[in-house]
């Protein structure tokens, strides 16, 4: 039984800064009641002149994390793309980064399970690795979200808190045991499924060409919705716990954590947490403030940015925790 250890992390985020005063333009808002609630001081958004996907800003990213990693683009295995905003409907953006990174015919996975999806991702590669069938799998995580999202009063309770971005890590074959991921820990509870969801259009929901004859400019059911609080009251319990979970099978504390990365889903999740836990502010790494929640991309982004400010040394305790729609949530121990 191998070990797998992330070699490589990159990030990339549109040029375009929206602040929460840009906002208060065209919704009624304002700068204090978003950061009251969120934390969120700006976000990024695609722009028509940028030309980016969803898999474009992916490939961006791995580009960054291939070359940190130190190896060929063709050493890459497999791929795993994390996102709810893909470039199509079918085929995912898995086998587009394949096509656009110009690498062999690898296999290519989709991961459709929101927030959560990166930790997912994480978790397959992990799988992979430590069985012996691969040695490096590429794992990404990449939203645009703005393009979907309802800006206007109506739809402020969930548009002031998405962005988009992109983040992608290499995860390899690690001879040495006592480093790399120790163990990966995944949940579901589809029974909450529709407290954060995008309803239609769908296979299973109204059917686009309904949507279309209808053309009822008020027709609300393509927008995502979000029942903020029973999502902030369950996500406090299941990242808590999954955490916790990590620890034990690992036989450590909460102490033992040198750099806890959560999905940046709340800045007041966060808090939350590394309160219930005592951890300082050197132990948990937020930027919220800047991106806002970039769902599947939060993870990659915030743990890239932790480990080029060197707040992430050699033989660190990491946990990655995330949580979200679906409900899917998941954490991530390793020792760097």
């Amino acid at each position: 039984m191998y070990n797998s250890k992330i070699t490589g992390l990159g990030y990339y985020v549109p040029e375009n800064v929206v602040t929460n005063d840009d906002l208060s333009k065209v919704m009624e808002t304002s700068d204090e009641w978003i950061q009251e609630r969120t934390g969120i001081k700006e976000r990024r958004h695609v722009t028509p002149v940028d030309g980016e996907t969803t898999t474009s800003m992916g490939v961006k990213a791995a580009k960054i994390a291939i070359q940190r990693a130190g190896i060929d683009k063709n050493e890459i295995d497999f791929i795993v793309f994390a996102t709810l905003s893909p470039d199509y409907y079918f085929p995912g953006p898995g086998v587009l980064v394949q096509r656009d990174l110009d690498i062999k015919t690898v296999g290519a996975l989709d991961v459709r399970n929101q927030c959560s999806g990166f930790v997912y991702g994480i978790s397959v590669a992990d799988q992979y690795i430590k069985t012996g069938m691969y040695k490096n799998v590429l794992v990404i995580g990449s939203e645009i979200h703005s393009k979907g999202l309802d800006m206007t009063t109506r739809g402020r309770g969930v548009s002031v808190i998405f962005g988009d971005g992109a983040g992608a890590a290499v995860v390899s074959r690690e001879e040495d045991t006592s480093k790399g991921i120790l163990s990966t820990h995944l949940h579901s509870q589809g029974e909450h499924a529709e407290e954060l969801a995008l309803l239609a259009p769908g296979m299973g929901g109204r059917w686009v060409n309904d949507i279309v004859a209808d053309n009822d400019k008020d027709d609300e059911s393509y927008l995502p919705v979000m029942n903020g609080q029973f999502v902030f009251k369950n996500a406090v319990v299941r990242f808590s716990e999954v955490i916790m979970e990590g620890l034990a099978s690992n036989q450590l504390q909460p102490t033992d954590i040198d750099m806890l990365i959560p999905h940046q889903a709340n800045l007041r999740i966060s808090q939350f947490i590394q309160k219930k836990f005592g951890l300082s502010n050197d132990q948990v790494f937020n930027n919220i403030m800047k991106y806002g929640n970039t769902t599947a991309a939060s993870i990659p982004i915030a743990l890239t940015e932790a480990w080029e400010a060197n707040k992430i040394k050699e033989g660190d305790l990491v946990v990655l925790a995330a949580f979200g729609s679906g409900f899917t949530w998941g954490s991530v121990v390793m020792r760097w």
